[in-house]
């Protein structure tokens, strides 16, 4: 099935565009009534999928967004379109006015989509007017934050799926640019996704460079990357882990002739925005930030994104540098490295909820019965983000459920506070030593003599063949080495990317990537491991499932 002509024609009209056959396989799932994930890399067209589909259909596209500077974005995006579907926003900023008119328009029949927060569905009223209005298709923007093993979890995504089910169960679309196996495997169960389409079109972006500098000392990483960015012509952005460095940075680079602004969460909200619009209006060239600076920047001319740490995992960096080149004109990602900078990467991986804020919680809810969310703080006495976070790590443990009329004890769980803390920080040990061997995966990125682009595309199940040409390693010469051992699918057939193992002591697993000597796999209970084939072969520590 393909998208009809009279569709096809109708999105040339209103838009302007020309669909590509990925972007018209996702859309027949959903006007289909078939739940879809669609992995796509930046600047693919995601957003025409969910914006052309509402011209077929009958009730309201719901878009859950993360940022409300990306709400606006794509709002306006559809106002440049005469001839395109009404576009709302339900978020904070809006006017007791706006928000009655946008309501007003919903309830009317008057409007085509409805962009906000996840945070704004976990009020029953906004739910409730929604459901009212028919909404005929969930879009999930940015879907990777549903997920604990994504990068960039955002506990307020958890609650979609019940929300979903409380709409009427309309399709639910999920999109991301970025997504492991683990990651993909999560958006579907949290978001209860039943039997959907996973499209994805392939994680190359073969228009960037991808380079590593490894230095010695914190000094001499510094000087050489304010050396480059000050060389480097264009806009770009650097990513450094802490908000003290954004400054240190920022004005390094204004003192050697560049236009630099710091940017981090710390901020507030108007000095945020200001220098998002001084950046997507070339009024400022680079932009120093956390990584809160990223989603909903629409900037398709950014040339370099230079990394003054190493990124949290090997996902954070490509969504991070997958910023750069989306015209996709030649652009260069850099990683300036430490291998003492990993250190910092583990400390920020080990926070868990304490003990007593576990406790607090478990003994909130009811033995029968649920507490909802919205009584949570008040109940346990806790903090709002204090009570929030020792929540989710008991809903993550299997303690607790979360479902429409609240939290509520999991039947045949623990039965005393003790009992539920205990488990839950139990759940959280090992998912650091899955943040660990993420760690150990960025670190082994960051060391190789072989082609980055092959490593890179391993570890999301996309192998590539050959050696990029485009990468430090393969202009070096190492990445084509006898020793290099890319990730290249040498050994497929026996292992195929996806395939489920089992482990006699880590459990079931997912491959990930094959080498000429060894074996990548993603194991829930252990995180990324990688096996010499010769052991596997040899100890039989490997079955195909």
């Amino acid at each position: 099935m393909t998208v009809d002509t009279a569709l096809r024609s109708r999105a040339a009209d209103v838009f302007g565009w020309h669909l590509r056959p990925a972007q018209e396989t996702v859309i027949d799932a959903v006007l289909a009534g078939r739940d879809a994930l669609a992995l796509m890399p930046t600047g693919s067209g995601k957003s025409a999928i969910h914006q052309v589909a509402a011209l077929a259909l009958d009730g309201p596209v719901v878009v859950v967004s993360p940022l409300v500077a990306l709400q606006e974005d794509q709002v306006v995006g559809i106002e440049v379109h005469p001839d395109a579907p009404r576009a709302v926003t339900i978020n904070a900023t809006r006017s007791h006015r706006e928000l009655d008119d946008a309501w007003g328009a919903v309830a009317g029949g008057e409007v085509g989509y409805v962009f906000l927060a996840p945070e704004q569905l976990a009020k029953d009223g906004i739910v409730e007017r929604l459901r009212d209005a028919g909404v005929a298709l969930v879009t999930v923007d940015e879907a990777h934050c549903v997920s604990s093993w994504g990068h960039d979890f955002r506990p307020d995504y958890l609650v979609l799926g019940e929300v979903v089910e409380r709409l009427g169960r309309p399709p639910v679309l999920a999109m991301t640019a970025t997504g492991s196996t683990p990651v993909r495997t999560e958006i579907v169960e949290r978001l209860g996704m039943r039997d959907p389409l996973v499209l994805a079109t392939g994680f190359d972006r073969p228009e960037l460079r991808l380079e590593v500098r490894r230095h010695e000392d914190e000094e001499g990483k510094r000087e050489a990357l304010v050396a480059q960015v000050t060389e480097l012509s264009g806009s770009g952005i650097v990513y450094v882990a802490t908000r003290a460095e954004t400054l240190v940075y920022a004005d390094e680079l204004v003192e050697a002739g560049r236009r630099a602004k710091p940017y981090h969460a710390g901020l507030r909200v108007r000095d945020r925005e200001a220098v998002h619009h001084a950046f997507l209006g070339g009024d400022v060239d680079v932009v120093v930030a956390t990584s809160a600076f990223g989603m909903g920047i629409d900037k398709p001319d950014v040339r370099f994104v230079v990394h003054a740490d190493v990124p949290e995992s090997i996902d954070a960096y490509y969504q991070e540098v997958g910023r750069a080149g989306r015209d996709r004109d030649v652009a260069l990602a850099t990683m300036h490295y430490r291998a003492e900078d990993l250190g910092l990467r583990r400390f920020f991986a080990s926070g868990s909820p304490r003990p007593a804020s576990l406790r607090a919680v478990f003994d909130a809810v009811p033995a029968t019965g649920t507490l909802p969310r919205s009584e949570l703080a008040a109940a346990s006495g806790l903090a709002a983000r204090t009570a929030g976070r020792a929540a989710n790590a008991l809903v993550d443990a299997g303690v607790l459920a979360d479902d429409a009329s609240g939290l509520h004890r999991v039947p045949g769980g623990p039965a005393s506070a003790d009992a539920a803390a205990d488990r839950s920080r139990a759940h959280a040990t090992e998912r650091e030593q899955i943040e660990e061997s993420r760690i150990t995966m960025m670190r082994r990125f960051a060391e190789t003599g072989g082609c980055r682009r092959q490593f890179l595309l391993g570890y999301f199940g996309d192998e590539l063949p050959e050696p990029c040409g485009n990468c430090d390693t393969c202009t070096a010469g190492t990445a084509t080495a006898a020793d290099a051992h890319p990730a290249d699918g040498s050994h497929d057939v026996e292992w195929p990317p996806d395939a489920t193992v089992e482990h006699a002591e880590w459990g079931r697993g997912t491959v990930m990537s094959t080498e000429d000597d060894c074996i990548t796999v993603f194991f829930e209970s252990a995180g990324y491991r990688t096996l010499s084939l010769a052991d596997v072969e040899e100890r039989d520590l490997l079955e195909r499932v």
